[in-house]
């Protein structure tokens, strides 16, 4: 383990989801799987299916993080444009990966189905490229340089996910605890600050997050406070419960 914080970057890349038709599921899975593996997820882009924004966000982001990941633009359709905007962003070629080729070739020979034009789009990668396995649906997801281009179904993304992990290079995940109370958020405002200033230098650093919340009528606020140190994390979760409670603001671990 390190001390080092790892970050990541996500291109959630699809009109659909810029249009409302698709509610995009993999911000969640993704963000959640990152800090499993002691990595960050430190910004994320929705971008729509145009190759120029496309490559404006993949050179932003892959650049300012230690990994980026898209979701989205690899399937058989002619608007699938991933493939070459991450290619064009790192000036290489597209090419047609033969092992990718072969996976295909493979999963619709055993459906006694026609690898066609259109399907062999999905054995298309930027040259240099490794391949991720996709063992839902045969076309794999690809990894070149600190990029990995990943399906846009969440389950194949799931997929992908799970194929990596142990792989990439991270620090120590991210632990948090949860308290809430019924509180408006705005009258514990300078509690919350100093209850993370006291901490700032603990072993693990620690950050506090407030999300409030209107519930059977009433305000309220759940409290999450995260560090890489168990010790930290639960010593600041005490001080901040005994601060509100002195406060007159009584708190429930797990939240509310």
């Amino acid at each position: 383990m390190t001390d080092r914080i790892w970050t990541a970057a996500l291109v959630v890349i699809g009109d659909e989801i810029l249009s409302g038709r698709t509610h995009d599921k993999n911000i969640a899975q993704v963000a959640s799987w990152l800090q499993v593996q002691g990595i960050r997820l430190a910004e994320v882009r929705v971008v729509p299916d145009v190759e120029d924004r496309i490559v404006e966000a993949v050179n932003a982001l892959r650049t300012a993080n230690d990994y980026l990941f898209t979701t989205g633009g690899i399937g058989p359709t002619h608007d699938d444009i991933t493939v070459d905007a991450i290619a064009r962003a790192l000036g290489v070629p597209v090419i047609v990966h033969p092992d990718a080729r072969a996976i295909l070739e493979r999963y619709y020979g055993a459906r006694g189905l026609e690898l066609t034009e259109a399907r062999l789009r999905m054995a298309r990668a930027p040259e240099g490229a490794e391949l991720i396995p996709n063992r839902m649906s045969g076309a794999p997801g690809l990894k070149v340089a600190n990029l990995f281009v990943m399906a846009g179904v969440p389950h194949i993304t799931a997929g992908m996910l799970d194929a990596l992990t142990g792989t990439l290079e991270g620090g120590a995940p991210l632990l948090s605890a949860t308290i809430g109370g019924w509180v408006p958020e705005s009258e514990v405002a300078d509690v919350l600050r100093q209850a993370e200033k006291n901490f700032a230098d603990a072993p693990g650093g620690v950050a506090i997050g407030s999300y409030p919340f209107f519930r059977e009528g009433r305000v309220g606020a759940n409290f999450v406070i995260r560090s890489t140190d168990r010790g930290t994390m639960e010593a600041c979760r005490d001080a901040l419960a005994a601060a509100l409670a002195e406060a007159g603001h009584p708190t429930t671990d797990g939240g509310i």
